[in-house]
């Protein structure tokens, strides 16, 4: 079985997502939609690639916003058709963060600015524990998505939906696939100013994130082996 991650900047990479998939026999292929070159003028042109080539379809996370249009729309509106037509096909999604808020757009809910931000390591209130814990799980995002029809949330906390099912997919609005060399680099680039500007320590962060990467690693292998069993059907 083939796994695609289509990385949208050059500071997200798969992490313990793509190691849990390996460890069940996935071949891990990682695309990158823009590249460091043009991480300040991210509206590049990218042709997403068949989806008869993969079993499984990662998105992750992105710096921009999933409603941007004007910023990131070269890319951003072929990626919302060819997320549309994966769900829609039964093909598995796993969409994290930026990701889950694709499918969110493309399956007919919507995305957009939340009252306030999210940032760091936070519990949600889960109806399928054997799939997504209670965490904490690692957020950082702005915005937030509309559950979208026929889609079955099963995962919330007091600022934003968590985490919803779909056909065979899964949105998920945090990441599991955050660990603390990850976070490094999301604060060399312009991470470390946002979290501050959240009243934050971002040297505390950092040392957090390390001393929770063992449980945190655990959970995320939970929750690949729960929708790999239970949702995509691909276990």
């Amino acid at each position: 079985m083939k796994a695609l991650f289509i990385q949208h900047d050059h500071i997200s990479p798969p992490g313990p997502v793509a190691d849990r998939l390996r460890h069940h026999g996935f071949d891990i292929v990682e695309q990158l939609v823009v590249p460091e070159s043009s991480f300040r003028e991210p509206n590049v042109h990218f042709e997403f690639p068949n989806l008869d080539d993969y079993d499984l379809i990662i998105p992750l996370g992105a710096p921009w916003g999933a409603w941007d249009d004007g910023c990131i729309g070269n890319w951003l509106q072929p990626e919302l058709d060819w997320i549309r037509t994966a769900v829609e096909t039964n093909k598995p999604v796993l969409g994290v963060c930026f990701g889950g808020q694709l499918i969110a757009r493309a399956m007919g809910g919507s995305v957009g600015r939340a009252p306030n931000c999210e940032i760091g390591w936070k519990d949600v209130w889960t109806d399928r524990p054997e799939i997504v814990s209670s965490g904490p799980w690692f957020q950082f995002h702005y915005d937030r998505w509309v559950v979208p029809p026929g889609a079955t949330e099963i995962a919330r906390n007091p600022f934003a939906s968590q985490a919803f099912t779909i056909n065979k997919s899964l949105a998920l609005q945090f990441h599991p696939e955050l660990i603390g060399s990850a976070l490094q680099g999301w604060l060399d680039w312009d991470g470390r100013a946002l979290v501050e500007k959240d009243g934050q320590d971002p040297d505390v962060m950092m040392a957090q994130t390390y001393a929770y990467e063992e449980a945190a690693t655990a959970r995320t292998n939970s929750l690949i082996d729960g929708f790999l069993r239970d949702i995509a059907g691909l276990i």
